[in-house]
């Protein structure tokens, strides 16, 4: 057999294990994913790449985020539609900006599923003997927007959580009728002073960047690149104890 015909053979064998692929993955994503690892094999063979592992969950605060390859998915997405999956393969791949938010316009309106939709615990506002210090935490939030992200960062509520028992810190996107906001943890502010309190609020605007961006939020590539170049390390240092 001359090399040309062998060549030909090759790329005729290639093309016929494509389409028995091609088949295969249609016969098995007929029906809709019932765990994390077939989702997680359905979002890979409409391009997802880059994520070792999936994980279901009930956090109705943030649908989908990434943290260190593992994809944290709210489990009503099993029954969503494929243009909802090919959504959430647009959210975390694309390199586009405006990508990126339109599909995470369309995760953001996905409805949960029926057994989900309990009444949502009433949000936390402030104590009045902490507003002073929400204060003082909301005008370090403008200077840090000014100095390290030049301005580009939305102005978001700064709150002070007693709620808060073993996180420092958390960043809320905007969903659900809500406006996104930073709490910082009173418990955090009282053991390890406001210097570290700082560092955390400033660890939870990297979040928020992340959100405006279109990014999913959690500790990825784009978050500990943003972290470094604003000054702090890619992860919180300490749990509260």
């Amino acid at each position: 057999m001359g090399l040309r015909a062998l060549i030909g053979r090759l790329r005729g064998l290639r093309a016929a294990r494509t389409s028995r692929d091609a088949q295969q993955l249609a016969m098995e994503f007929t029906h809709a994913p019932r765990s994390g690892a077939e989702l997680l094999a359905h979002l890979r063979a409409m391009g997802l790449r880059g994520v070792r592992a999936l994980t279901l969950t009930r956090n109705r605060s943030v649908m989908v985020s990434l943290n260190d390859g593992t994809l944290r998915v709210h489990r009503a997405f099993l029954a969503a539609p494929e243009s909802v999956h090919r959504a959430i393969v647009r959210f975390l791949v694309s390199p586009r900006r405006a990508d990126r938010l339109a599909a995470r316009r369309v995760l953001i309106a996905y409805p949960i599923g029926e057994d989900e939709r309990r009444e949502p615990r009433a949000p936390e506002r402030t104590h009045p003997d902490d507003e002073g210090m929400a204060a003082k935490l909301a005008e370090w939030h403008a200077r840090y927007n000014a100095e390290r992200f030049g301005g580009a960062l939305k102005r978001v509520t700064v709150r002070v959580s007693r709620r808060m028992r073993a996180r420092l810190g958390h960043y809320a996107p905007a969903q659900h009728g809500r406006h996104a906001e930073i709490a910082i943890s009173r418990r955090h502010l009282r053991r390890h002073g406001f210097a570290e309190a700082l560092e955390t609020l400033l660890h939870e605007m990297v979040h928020q960047w992340q959100d405006e961006e279109g990014h999913p939020l959690g500790h990825d590539r784009h978050f500990r690149e943003k972290a470094k170049a604003v000054g702090i390390g890619g992860r919180a240092k300490r749990v509260v104890d």
